[in-house]
């Protein structure tokens, strides 16, 4: 395979091709500081506002997909074999607005406007996918989008105009170029694999797997970034070096998701967006999570593999997966290893995963037919914000009613994602019954010492857990209206 050490992409029309950049260099701050291109604007610096989002287009198992991404946080370096398209582009060669801007104009859509360009690009991203959305849908395109002046009101009935138009019925810079942007961009993934040493400074892009574990056994210090949702903030927010750097996103091989053998093997570069579809279909209740993690462009950025390698007690998909007993499998040179999924974390900040091992698939099984599991998070705000407490139950019983399995999984209530394992064995082989689970969950206490923090303190941690534990056993009695009512009059 050929190697160059250059990254090469289009930015809206143009074709560009960079090799001394920095891997900390974001494509936020090269757009506006090296390109001049304003349009994209820095809120946050962390990828909650919004007012930086362009689209990214890359090829996805061989179809041209466009997604709204965070510029503030998304690395040039990951950039390779993409279509970068910013708020500049949108407007026709006669110098007319774009539908989407000329909506959010009807609509008094814009006040500041410092927002206003991301919030164009996000509703493009989803005009562009999406007929005749539900505005349902398009409050969800919206979510890792703020804005301080219009109530979001005017931007919806905006969203909901323009969703009549498509893309064949007026200019589209995207519909205009997509055959030759297709063809530029295959021809970029087949050149091979990139390495860029400037100074010090390091980074490498693998075409395949086996030189993705070529390079972690020579440079095992190396740091991995796949949507960079966290790496980012690394950079952005605690000036941390993270050189070298192996940007994997653009790895086919890392990005499948199967059903074989009664599970659903998901490679470890899935993002979130690209999960929902398959595990909504498969675990209900998993799908209604997904959307509750950050924002849209988050969830276009952000991978299931990187939320495990990563580790953090609130990361918002471990509690579930161990709940169901999912698995979990690293790869390198030396080749695969397999371990069950609550085996990874073994401490805060430390994970079973040698420095020459790379997080290859997670397998989550089939939920059985006589199985019940729910997921349930809770945060200061519905959407786009970090886990408090995160709950994740699964349960079988036998022919009796009794507990036949039960796994108890929650983020947030240790340095790990961790099962309550003295309540599961208080209710193994019990009969599932009210007075049961209330026993069982005093026990949370021999299971948990949550900290204190500003997301929450530990007695609401100790007590939501309990909690969470009663709503789960009320729901497995069709009992929801029974739930609300007891939510409603503050008791347990």
């Amino acid at each position: 395979m050929t190697s160059r050490s250059t990254i090469r992409f289009i930015l809206n029309g143009e074709t560009v091709e960079l090799g001394a950049i920095s891997p900390r260099l974001t494509l936020l701050d090269w757009l506006r500081l090296d390109r001049r291109l304003t349009g994209s604007k820095e809120g946050c610096a962390e990828g909650d506002c919004g007012a930086c989002t362009v689209l990214v287009g890359r090829l996805s198992q061989g179809r041209l997909v466009y997604e709204s991404v965070n510029a503030c946080i998304r690395f040039m370096g990951s950039l390779d074999a993409t279509h970068v398209v910013t708020v500049e582009h949108l407007k026709s060669p006669e110098g007319m607005l774009n539908p989407i801007q000329q909506a959010l104009v009807d609509c008094h859509g814009s006040q500041c406007g410092f927002c206003t360009p991301g919030f164009v690009m996000s509703l493009y991203g989803l005009w562009l996918s999406e007929d005749n959305p539900s505005r349902a849908r398009i409050e969800q395109a919206l979510q890792g989008n703020l804005c301080r002046c219009t109530g979001y009101e005017p931007i919806v009935k905006a969203a909901e105009q323009v969703a009549r138009l498509r893309p064949a019925d007026v200019f589209d810079p995207i519909e205009a170029t997509r055959h030759r942007v297709t063809e530029e961009l295959t021809s970029n993934k087949a050149s091979g694999s990139v390495e860029v040493v400037t100074g010090d400074d390091a980074f490498f892009i693998p075409s395949t797997t086996a030189e993705l574990a070529d390079y972690l056994a020579r440079h095992p210090h190396a740091t991995i970034v796949a949507g960079s949702t966290d790496v980012g903030l690394w950079v952005t927010k605690h000036m941390r070096p993270i050189n070298p750097v192996v940007f994997i996103g653009g790895l086919d091989a890392l990005q499948t998701i199967e059903h074989k053998d009664g599970a659903t093997r998901i490679g470890a570069g899935v993002t979130y967006a690209q999960a929902l579809s398959a595990l909504s279909t498969s675990h209900p209740a998993f799908g209604k999570l997904l959307p509750r993690i950050g924002g849209e462009q988050v969830r276009n950025m952000g991978t299931i593999g990187g939320n495990i390698a990563n580790g953090s007690p609130i990361g918002d998909t471990p509690p579930a997966l161990i709940a169901l007993g999912a698995s979990l499998t690293l790869a390198s040179r030396e080749g695969p290893r397999t371990l069950a999924l609550e085996d990874f974390f073994i401490d805060y900040g430390k994970q079973d995963r040698q420095r020459h091992e790379f997080v290859e698939s997670v397998s989550v099984p089939d939920l059985p037919e006589d199985a019940h599991f729910s997921v349930y998070k809770l945060s200061k705000r519905r959407d786009e914000d970090i886990t408090a407490v995160l709950g994740a139950f699964f349960l079988r019983l036998d022919g009796d009613g009794k507990v036949a399995e039960i796994r108890l999984a929650f983020g947030g209530m240790a340095g790990t994602p961790k099962r309550a394992a003295a309540v599961e064995a208080a209710l193994s082989g019990q009969e599932w019954a009210e007075a049961n689970v209330l026993a069982a969950a005093e026990l949370m206490a021999e299971d948990f010492s949550p900290l204190s923090d500003w997301r929450a303190s530990a007695d609401y941690r100790m007590t939501t857990a309990r909690n969470l534990l009663t709503r789960f056993y009320l729901e497995t009695q069709g009992e929801e209206a029974e739930l609300v009512r007891r939510v409603a009059g503050g008791s347990r």
